[in-house]
């Protein structure tokens, strides 16, 4: 039988890329994190991590562990939280998501979700796609409402792998959040229906999401210019307000354009232009009636901001990473 102490150690290598970061991360000195993992290796009769001078490395035989690691992670949360349920009939939902999805969609849902199930403790945590989705698929949080930009979903490979994998999340689309360029009082293009972004080559920036710029460096890449960045934050209503205040022009989303500034101008971009797609991740619902209410109740809520229907049905995640950012 294989240790799930030993899978504890052997994700942490994974994550950390070496034996003593991992000892440090797990409170162990190096030389237990190598025994447990040669004890697993013997276990198993295969290598599972090949060490070199710049570190750690999963083997095949080890991103199989590491994957079904992360599964039984998942699984002993599950369950302890289910233990915890029949002691004191009360169920935790631990939710996370981003800043400006998180304002528009989440509270409606919540209130939803405790008028059907009032013995509900609640638990939210606010962070970006790239560090939440990986804590839905080890079981920390029961679901994260997250967004992708024209890319994939930025839920990551199995750690150490160097390739993509299973995540094993269920991610229902939400809604789609087209970006808008977003003008100071006075700008020669505020009458305009819709721009080009190559049109605003020799503006200066000011951008709300490190996701944002980066999907605006490719563009100019492509476009033939490099964008003058004046200014780069983690709060779109700050980048709003410094718009406003005429350090540059801006990119946001449109469900960050609430409340609005008086005197900005937000004008579309020529299609096909940049779209945030919003949805929620989970895994598996089929015995988990508090989560498929909470995902039900954000599908509703985005129809009723959308106006219509843009929903399609469930498909697992596709694990690719997105560029690093700090706020949505």
């Amino acid at each position: 039988m294989i240790d799930v102490q030993r899978l504890r150690v052997l994700r942490a290598v994974a994550e950390h890329g070496s034996f003593n970061r991992a000892a440090t991360a797990l409170r162990l000195t190096p030389s237990a994190v190598s025994q447990h993992v040669a004890a697993l290796e013997r276990s198993l009769g295969a290598r599972v991590v090949t060490r070199s001078t710049r570190g750690a490395t999963l083997t095949q035989a080890g991103r199989i562990m590491v994957g079904a690691a992360e599964s039984v992670a998942a699984e002993l949360e599950h369950a302890q939280r289910q233990v915890a349920q029949l002691s004191t009939g009360l169920t935790r939902l631990t939710v996370a998501t981003f800043t400006s999805g998180g304002r528009l969609l989440l509270p409606a849902a919540l209130t939803r979700l405790t008028a059907v199930h009032p013995r509900t403790v609640l638990h939210i945590r606010e962070g970006e796609p790239e560090d939440t989705l990986p804590l839905v698929r080890q079981g920390a949080v029961d679901l994260a409402l997250a967004y992708h930009f024209d890319g994939p979903l930025p839920v990551g490979p199995v750690p150490g792998s160097g390739s993509g994998s299973g995540s094993g999340l269920e991610w229902t689309p939400l809604l789609e959040d087209p970006l808008f360029v977003v003008l100071p009082p006075g700008h020669r293009f505020a009458d305009r229906d819709a721009l080009d972004l190559a049109e605003l080559a020799a503006e200066p920036w000011v951008l709300g999401c490190l996701k944002t710029e980066a999907y605006l460096r490719r563009y100019a890449e492509r476009a033939g210019f490099d964008p003058e960045v004046r200014g780069t934050t983690t709060d779109y209503f700050f980048a709003r307000s410094l718009v406003a205040a005429g350090v540059g022009i801006s990119l946001i989303p449109s469900v960050a354009l609430a409340p609005e500034i008086p005197g900005l101008h937000t004008v579309p971009v020529t299609p096909p232009g940049p779209i945030r797609h919003i949805g929620v991740a989970a895994i598996g619902r089929g015995d988990r009636p508090h989560v498929t209410t909470l995902v039900d109740a954000l599908r509703e809520q985005a129809i009723r901001i959308s106006g219509r229907s843009a929903v399609r049905p469930e498909h697992p995640a596709d694990p690719a990473s997105g560029p690093a950012s700090r706020s949505g």
